[in-house]
């Protein structure tokens, strides 16, 4: 198993302010999350693209993560469809003015709320209208949340079919008490679809973004498991700060400054 091989695949999210300056030494990308909170499409929407600008400067790969409170492709409410697709499209322009092609969604599943069987149809039939409209290279990875099982998820990808249509395992997120699966076990399943994988650890309950040492989640073999399966796939470190999981990588072989 070659652990550098994480290192040309790596990107450190922007929800760490200082993500470039820890990015640059090691080479590494970026993933925006400037645009989580929709607020900021509609209120200084120039000025938080210029940070962006700012935070990409010297990087040379990047994903844009879309925003995600109350918005779900399967959406009972007509007009709440429409708002969710109407931030997809808005985030596919921001990303495209920020030369940006590869787009993170939350699948946006609720348990209780929606059933699994209408969370996949209602899904595969939006996105599946939602491909027609997106830009050539563009592709889209929905990611799991409150899921309690990659097959979901799955399920839509499968039911697309569309190669511009993959997944996003969030290792944190498959370490919560809405998991019923443990996160080594996301990842074979997930894999003929899974594009990128965000990193952090939690102790099993909250989803605490918790830097790569700790937490429940046994970081080494996961991120092996992952490099074998998935020869592919990139990665985000998704903490507000971002040094402790860079110093775990480093002491585990994984990566080194340039």
């Amino acid at each position: 198993m070659d652990r550098s091989a994480l290192q040309s695949r790596l990107h450190i999210s922007s929800i760490d302010e200082n993500c470039r300056e820890h990015a640059l030494p090691f080479g590494l990308g970026i993933e925006i999350a400037e645009f989580c909170w929709a607020y900021y499409i509609d209120c200084g929407r120039e000025e938080h693209i210029e940070k962006c600008r700012d935070m990409m400067a010297g990087c040379d790969r990047f994903v844009f993560h879309a925003p995600f409170a109350e918005l779900a492709a399967c959406a009972i409410d007509p007009r709440a469809r429409e708002l969710a697709r109407t931030r997809y499209t808005q985030s596919v322009g921001l990303a495209r003015e920020l030369g940006i092609s590869r787009i993170v969604i939350h699948g946006g599943y609720i348990p209780y709320v929606y059933y699994p069987e209408t969370y996949v149809s209602e899904s595969v039939r939006f996105w599946k209208e939602f491909l027609k409209e997106l830009p050539q290279g563009f592709e889209i990875m929905l990611e799991n949340v409150m899921e309690p099982s990659p097959a979901m998820l799955v399920d839509i990808a499968k039911g697309v079919g569309d190669e511009r249509l993959g997944l996003c395992l969030d290792i944190g997120h498959a370490n919560t008490v809405v998991s019923e699966t443990l996160p080594m076990e996301w990842i074979e399943p997930m894999a003929p679809y899974l594009k990128h994988v965000h990193i952090h650890n939690n102790r099993g309950e909250r989803d605490t973004h918790n830097c790569l040492g700790d937490g429940s989640i046994p970081m080494e073999a996961l991120l092996d498991k992952a490099l074998a399966l998935l020869p592919n796939a990139t990665f985000t470190i998704e903490n507000m700060y971002c040094a402790d999981s860079l110093e775990w990588l480093k002491a585990h072989g994984y990566i080194e400054q340039r």
